[in-house]
């Protein structure tokens, strides 16, 4: 999914309804990196847990 575009209109909407929200930075992509970085480093904490696929995986 095109971070700039489809997750990040997502997590807005899903902000605004008061949802508990959690994003897997490593499973964003987007045509610039830069933007995926400043989008998952700096925008989405701001109504989000950011975490790694690694880190929300149920343990084994």
């Amino acid at each position: 999914m095109a971070t700039s575009g489809v997750v990040l209109s997502t997590l807005r909407q899903a902000a605004d309804l008061d949802y508990t929200l959690t994003v897997l930075a490593d499973a964003c992509l987007d045509a610039d990196p830069e933007v995926r970085r400043v989008l998952t480093e700096k925008v989405f904490p701001q109504q989000a847990d950011v975490v790694t696929v690694a880190a929300r995986a149920p343990p084994r």
